[in-house]
């Protein structure tokens, strides 16, 4: 079953729970638009940043979630 926007949104905040976090459907029912700010992406690169999200979802990027566009960043201080 493919999750929600919200849904995606609460399995990244579940993960990292300082992120401010919105997630939109761009395509159909599955292919999903996100904008992640954290400051646990401090001083990572944006592979890095991006695996931890792809973490936060798990299997849902193996099945569920068939697209994910995905622009992390830093907190501006």
């Amino acid at each position: 079953m493919t999750p929600t926007p919200e849904e995606v949104a609460a399995m990244i905040r579940s993960h990292m729970v300082d992120a401010d976090v919105e997630v939109r459907l761009y395509a159909g029912d599955d292919h999903f638009e996100a904008t992640v700010i954290s400051s646990a992406f401090a001083g990572k690169s944006r592979v890095a940043q991006h695996q931890m999200v792809y973490a936060a979802l798990g299997e849902h990027m193996k099945q569920a979630i068939h697209a994910l566009a995905l622009k992390t960043a830093v907190p501006k201080e």
